[in-house]
């Protein structure tokens, strides 16, 4: 049934979803919105502000979030506006059946969460299913994850916002009235049904229980169990009834006096952290952001990170990952011997970080094809209370789930089939991903937060925006518009793409004098005219409260604060 919502009806959607309700938020009290037109809110590529600010992709879905921001909401809710707005803004890049890593810091509880909102194989999705073809596929109707984006963002509302889902699902409507898309109607209708039974209760945790079962065990994942049986797709009614979005603490490493945050082995988060690790002497970066010793050190740091994380990350619900002694300040010692200072490597050496041998053997990989992924969306979102918000929205190459509306993805394609890798595809495992949000903290507090698109590019980029902060005392408008580099050296994360060997390639910007001494080292040094990476950042002024938000504007990211 085609449901066409007016501006009204939206307002009126949200004036009974702001009604005051039990359970604890950050913030209480929560206003209805005003029309949009009392409240718009330009978002260009950089501002700043000290009530609230929010960094992302689609213009639009930072208006959303903006949008909650200045009617009382909190970072919390804020984020999910965006992330659902970003599903239409961004349909390219990241879908509603996709996946979104989130860490969110509650002020009031002192404390930071990671939101693990990435789905597992399904049932149907074995190794032996796929090992014979060879790699995994890199899209279409089998490689889906469990949708895992739903009930993330109802997780991140129960824990830790203050408004009703139909409140913070309003933008969203209102841009799937457009109709530019056939997928759109089917999407606003999808969602139309969720604020109906979220709705048909005052309680607001009741509310967001109702539509979790409505999508996952109700009429929605019936529907796609039904197109799933007859189009050939791996998912089932029970994969999506048995979906539990995992609550988890953050990994973490000290750099400098700063305390870093990542997402667990399940990301390739750690793979910063060891970087950093490796960084941390004073003597290790000495120059500028795009001197030659600088991007030789930094890139050298992360051919190491990467082959670690290639040889060892994983779920560590499935598979031992060595968390701790990865992130061992004598193992990030012994692995700083490798980083010549003259002499780019051509190698790929993982390290043994339980053993503490300093180069290990690759395990054995499998064929493997060329692939060129699409990309990923950025959100980061701060409030007044002190809420910071870091997710890294993402879904791609996938289907639509019959007459949903739900676009999936093809995470499973991060997987490995080899048979003694931790990372093997198994049912009911989380497939190792890219997508890598970042929160920094000096003192306990969040001065600085980092979401970046650009598949195994995320943390190379992260890294260099990080250092730029950190190190070189860059805001965040410089951070996010300076040159970048990038390397190859490392199995691909999708389809395990073999490793570009030695390569680095330099944002045209970089000196050519720099390039030059860069190849003396050894670096086979490309040139390109594109982006490396599409960064958000958010920077939070301790003392003054001062937000700085920015984002690429070469690479389509937005900002926007008051």
């Amino acid at each position: 049934m085609h449901r066409m919502l007016s501006y009204a009806t939206l307002l009126t959607i949200l004036v009974l979803s702001a009604q005051p309700s039990r359970g604890w938020a950050i913030q209480d009290s929560p206003r209805p919105l005003k029309p949009r037109q009392e409240q718009a809110t330009a978002a260009g590529w950089h501002a700043e502000g000290t009530r609230g600010a929010v960094s992302a992709g689609g213009a639009e879905a930072v208006h959303a979030g903006m949008l909650i921001l200045k009617n009382g909401g909190n970072a919390a809710d804020a984020a999910v506006a965006t992330i659902l707005a970003l599903s239409v803004t961004d349909a390219g890049l990241f879908c509603f059946g996709g996946e979104v890593p989130i860490m969110v810091y509650n002020a009031k509880r002192g404390v930071t969460e990671v939101i693990a909102g990435q789905g597992v194989a399904p049932r149907l999705a074995t190794r032996e299913h796929f090992a014979p073809h060879g790699p995994i596929p890199v899209r279409g109707i089998e490689v889906a994850t469990v949708p895992a984006v739903l009930d993330a963002c109802l997780v991140a509302l129960e824990r830790h916002g203050s408004r009703r889902f139909s409140e913070v699902a309003a933008p969203a409507l209102m841009l799937l009235e457009r109709d530019q898309e056939p997928w759109h109607s089917q999407l606003r209708a999808t969602l139309f049904d969720l604020i109906t039974t979220e709705n048909s209760t005052s309680d607001r945790s009741l509310g967001y229980q109702r539509v979790a079962d409505y999508f996952y065990r109700g009429p929605i994942a019936r529907r796609i169990d039904t197109w799933a049986r007859a189009s050939g797709a791996l998912i089932r009614y029970d994969d999506l009834a048995t979906h539990v979005t995992r609550v988890e603490e953050p990994v973490r490493a000290d750099f400098r006096g700063f305390t870093v945050l990542k997402c667990g082995p399940w990301t390739q988060g750690l793979a910063l952290l060891q970087s950093f690790q490796i960084l941390d002497p004073v003597e290790m970066l000495t120059g500028n952001p795009c001197d030659p010793k600088t991007i030789h050190t930094v890139t050298e740091s992360l051919k190491l990170a990467f082959a670690d994380r290639d040889q060892y990350y994983a779920d560590p619900l499935f598979s031992e990952v060595p968390i701790a002694q990865l992130l061992d300040p004598a193992y990030a010692k012994l692995r700083r011997t490798l980083v010549d200072p003259e002499h780019a490597s051509w190698e790929l050496r993982p390290g043994d970080p339980v053993t503490h041998q300093v180069v290990v053997p690759v395990k054995p990989r499998l064929q493997t094809h060329p692939n060129q992924p699409s990309d990923t969306t950025t959100c980061l979102v701060a409030d007044a209370w002190g809420n910071v918000v870091a997710a890294t929205p993402s879904g791609w190459s996938g289907v639509p789930a019959g007459d949903t509306g739900v676009w999936l993805g093809s995470r499973l394609q991060s997987f490995r089939i080899d048979a003694d890798h931790p990372n093997v595809i198994q049912p009911g495992k989380r497939p190792r991903i890219t997508l890598t949000p970042t929160l920094v903290l000096k003192n306990s507090k969040p001065i600085l937060a980092v979401s970046v698109a650009g598949a195994d590019l995320q943390d190379q980029v992260s890294l260099q925006i990080l250092l730029d902060h950190l190190v070189f005392e860059k805001n965040a408008s410089e951070s996010v518009t300076l040159p970048r580099y990038s390397t190859g050296h490392y199995i691909g994360s999708f389809a395990q793409t073999p490793p570009q060997l030695g390569t680095l390639t330099l944002q045209s910007m970089i000196a050519e004098s720099t390039g030059a001494e860069l190849s003396q080292r050894g670096h086979t040094v490309q040139r390109t005219e594109g982006i490396i990476g599409a960064p958000s950042v958010l920077v939070i002024d301790p003392v003054s409260r001062k937000f700085e938000a920015a984002g690429d504007p070469r690479a389509g990211r937005h900002a926007a604060a008051y």
